[in-house]
């Protein structure tokens, strides 16, 4: 059993930042481009995508910056440094407590026996929400770092600068640079500290290597000499602790997602950092390891169709092993017809993917997936860009579609309206959109940035995060 303190009781004043609902994507797993993104040049008919890009890193600018400081109460360390979330998939049954009176939230914490109720969220679990601060300054640096090289404008990569600063540098405000108490059970039959499930709280953590790499490689002074060493000393320190402590190692040894999403993290940061041999040292015990019983002969991911929610974890888990190819191809290898035992490729495990109905999940966690697929091993007979369109006629103005090139926008018109969402067809006369598929001739002026525009947001207990297990 653990105890959390309260902030409050030790005096700290802290902002209360959440991670809202909103009109933009949280991908699940993305590695920037970085050559693509830096060198420029882009079809366009990305022109739209860039217009998303840029409306949203504007959105996510405006909610930051975010810190482990930001949360109601403490690791059993008293540490405000330390990073802390609570287990999201265990309920509190207090059957075993015998009370008369209710109990208050820290009686439950602490006395109730926690059962898990896989893929369904515990209602409380967000009043501690470092996972989804940080999985909203992942999505706000990523943003605004695509957004700089976009439209030129060195604010964005303040922005970006400023919220690295604030996460991962600051005295102030940093993290300590490992995840001793991530995903802590509650309750009677709690954990003593941290979960192995906890390390997949920072698989965000490829947004931020590659959007760093973006920030060096086009040589931004808002990202300074000081703040790279700043951010290449926290990552040398999170990095050893990937690799040597007993909690990572275990969710290392994870043959679904779990450990897919720890070789992805580990390797994003080993490249952040300089270390390709340890990179590539990573990747190869991916492929040649867990990977090579994750996807079937006829592209199933059984481990992830096994779960709750499947059509989730099936992209969920193809989305990371896209992401793994995507670093080995930026450190100059080619991983994408890496077979597993069965003789097949990701290729295959999103081919299957495609063929198996949403239900009430969220149909379009796959797109990204699909278009990537797409993208990569080429759409010759439109195989992917038909489905995609059936799927959803706006898919050419979502920002996945920027970077998910080639691929073709199936002659689909979509155009940015006033509130920032992408919509199908022509623009009404008097929008500013011309819904045309991309023009270079009024790029620069519709990609200049623009006042942030309001967004309907709702918030469970201060955070959306699919922080899937």
């Amino acid at each position: 059993m653990v105890s959390f303190k309260s902030l409050a009781a030790v005096g700290l004043t802290l902002a209360a930042t959440s991670a809202p609902v909103h009109a933009f994507s949280s991908y699940i797993s993305q590695w920037i481009p970085v050559n693509y993104t830096t060198e420029g040049g882009w079809d366009n008919r990305t022109f739209f995508a860039q217009q998303e890009i840029v409306a949203a890193a504007n959105w996510w600018a405006s909610q930051g910056p975010w810190s482990v400081l930001n949360k109601t109460f403490m690791a059993p360390t008293n540490n405000t440094h330390d990073y802390l979330s609570w287990a999201p998939y265990y309920w509190a049954d207090c059957s075993n407590v015998g009370n008369t009176t209710e109990l208050t939230p820290q009686q439950v914490w602490s006395e109730c026996n926690y059962v898990n109720r896989d893929g369904e969220f515990s209602p409380d679990v967000r009043l501690v929400n470092d996972t989804g601060n940080f999985q909203a300054m992942s999505d706000a640096v990523f943003y605004n770092t695509l957004a700089y090289k976009i439209t030129g404008d060195e604010s964005f990569a303040q922005k970006s600068a400023w919220f690295l600063d604030t996460w991962f540098i600051n005295n102030d405000t940093y993290m300590n640079p490992n995840l001793n108490w991530a995903q802590v059970r509650r309750g009677a039959n709690g954990s003593n500290g941290g979960q192995h499930t906890g390390v997949l709280d920072l698989h965000g953590m490829t947004k931020v290597a590659s959007a760093v790499l973006v920030l060096r490689a086009l040589g931004s002074p808002s990202w300074t000499a000081t703040l790279d060493k700043g951010m290449n000393d926290w990552s040398t320190q999170y990095v050893n602790w990937l690799l040597t402590n007993e909690i990572a190692l275990e969710e290392k040894a994870a043959t679904n997602n779990h450990g897919s999403f720890y070789f992805s993290q580990t390797a994003s940061i080993q490249v952040l950092i300089g270390d390709y041999a340890g990179a590539r040292q990573t990747m190869e015990e991916f492929f040649e390891g867990i990977y090579q019983d994750q996807i079937t002969a006829d592209g199933d991911q059984p481990l992830e169709s096994a779960r709750t929610r499947p059509y989730h974890y099936r992209a969920y888990n193809a989305a990371a092993i896209i992401t793994i190819n995507r670093i080995a191809e930026y450190i100059g290898w080619d991983t994408w017809n890496i077979t597993t035992k069965a003789g097949v490729t990701v290729k295959e495990a999103v081919d299957f993917a495609m063929t198996k109905p949403a239900g009430d999940e969220a149909a379009d966690e796959l797109y990204p997936d699909v278009a990537a697929i797409g993208s990569h091993y080429n759409d010759p007979d439109g195989k992917y860009s038909s489905w995609l369109a059936q799927q959803d006629v706006t898919y050419p103005g979502q920002a996945y579609f920027f970077w998910e090139q080639p691929f073709t926008d199936s002659g689909l018109k979509v155009y940015i309206s006033d509130s920032g969402s992408v919509e199908s067809g022509t623009p009404p006369a008097n929008s500013g959109s011309n819904g045309s598929n991309g023009s270079k001739d009024n790029a620069a002026a519709a990609l200049n940035p623009s006042p942030v525009v309001s967004f309907a947001v709702a918030a469970l207990f201060g955070a959306v995060v699919a922080a899937a297990l």
